[in-house]
């Protein structure tokens, strides 16, 4: 593996932005020091002498961050390979600045057990270009397999279980879990996070049956807020962030979409401080506003509301109360998509955006790059305990060049996920990828696979 100095880029870090210069050897964060420290030019010249091998990159001008952890997508293999792989969308994340990813259990079958799980793990060695992980789908049948899992007690380490993932509403296949018993054995998980889809199932239910009896087979996409509404998110957020109280549970809310759910995450938080709010960018760029336009490409679950609550949570993201995001990838055929409401599959695939619509909409709010950092990578890496997801010493070499100032027009032919479109197309957004690093080698460079 190469030793690389990154020399005289601008570091963003949760803590600050400033020039400097980090040094990569084995695959690892070897040292950072930064321009105005003391000893500056005497740090670089040891530096030198250490590793006589040394490549130099001069990055004057130019930005630094870690990799982002997405621990939120859909690669949707094993079983719905026709639309995405890990091959295609680990390459989507890549482009988009993202190098840890974790993929939510609704694959085909459901990552629910023991043999589901070691299978796809199997698949990522062979196929991933990143760092790929896996949370555990939680069922109404098996907590049992989950606890012994996570006891050890199982072909499986506990550390590969990224996270266990509940449906507490609307769910692929038979993962809804709606058993009062079974959700306090799930929340009283205490050595992983337990990540929550919150709709209120009969809520939507009764309201998907109002729509048909009024549209018929026509029913617009303008009303899927109204069908899986913010009532439905409310309403399940409440109970879940109860539990999380009553248990002390290490809880994400997933992919929040309404104003009152920040509130009710802001109350919660004096009570439980391991509640973690996370919201996808596709909620931070739309609002109902844009359905009329994008018809079924903005059908995605929760559904994009007003712009109040777009609002709201962009303020969320400035003031610290979003934690982390989650792009939620989740790719679907243009043909796919291209049936009615009822049959249209819901899901956006936005991973290659990632990175460029978080420093776009830090520039259009006003937002410091230091906030980025904290909820593209340095939460996560919290959060999951990982040892990457920061620009610090002994950390995996997972680094994102990119230069802010440079803009580009996202393209459907330009995408790297096997479903081949982007609901961004046609938006122009800031913060071009130059190059990025995973774990200390260069993959990714000037739009193209290495």
């Amino acid at each position: 593996m190469k030793t690389y100095l990154l020399h005289k880029a601008t570091i963003v870090t949760a803590a600050k932005e400033a020039a400097g210069s980090v040094i990569i050897s084995g695959g690892r964060i070897a040292d950072v020091f930064y321009t105005d420290d003391e000893g500056y030019d005497y740090k670089l010249k040891v530096a030198k002498d250490r590793y006589p091998e040394i490549e130099t990159i001069d990055l004057e001008g130019k930005h630094i961050i870690a990799g982002g952890i997405d621990a939120h997508v859909h690669f949707r293999e094993p079983g719905l390979t026709h639309k995405a792989d890990m091959a295609t969308e680990s390459r989507a994340a890549v482009a988009g600045g993202v190098t840890t990813a974790f993929d939510m259990p609704n694959t085909n079958p459901a990552t629910v057990s023991e043999e589901a799980f070691a299978g796809k793990m199997e698949l990522a060695k062979e196929k991933s270009c990143m760092n790929l992980g896996f949370h555990l789908g939680a069922t109404n049948t098996n907590i049992e397999e989950i606890e012994r899992i996570l006891d050890g007690k199982t072909s499986l380490s506990p550390a590969d279980i990224k996270g266990i993932k509940v449906f507490m509403g609307s769910s692929t296949g038979n993962m809804l879990v709606d058993k009062n018993t079974t959700l306090d054995r799930l929340f009283s998980i205490k050595d992983k996070p337990v990540l929550v889809h919150c709709e209120e199932e009969e809520t939507i239910r009764q309201n998907l049956q109002a729509a048909v009896e009024r549209y018929g087979e026509n029913i617009p996409f303008s009303e899927h807020e109204n069908i899986r509404s913010r009532r439905a998110c409310i309403k399940s957020s409440i109970k879940a962030l109860e539990k999380a109280i009553q248990h002390g549970t290490r809880l994400v809310l997933c992919h929040i979409s309404t104003k009152e759910e920040i509130e009710m995450v802001r109350a919660a938080k004096s009570n439980n401080p391991d509640i973690i709010a996370e919201t996808s960018c596709n909620y931070l760029w739309f609002c109902n506003e844009d359905y009329e336009r994008m018809g079924s490409r903005l059908k995605c679950n929760p559904s994009v509301k007003t712009s109040a609550d777009r609002d709201a949570l962009r303020e969320a993201l400035a003031n610290g109360l979003i934690d982390t995001i989650g792009s939620d990838h989740a790719p679907h055929l243009p043909a796919e998509k291209e049936g009615t409401y009822t049959k249209a599959p819901s899901g956006l695939p936005s991973i290659q955006q990632s990175l460029p619509l978080l420093l776009t909409i830090a520039r259009e709010e006003e937002i410091p790059l230091t906030r980025i950092a904290a909820v593209f990578s340095e939460n996560a890496s919290d959060l999951y305990r990982l040892d990457r997801g920061k620009i610090k010493p002994g950390y995996d070499a997972d680094i994102v060049v990119f230069d802010k100032e440079k803009t580009f027009t996202v393209r459907n032919e330009d995408q790297y996920s096997k479903c081949g479109w982007s609901p961004y197309d046609g938006e122009t957004l800031y913060g071009t990828i130059e190059t990025v690093f995973v774990g200390g080698n260069i993959i990714y460079k000037d739009g193209k696979f290495i």
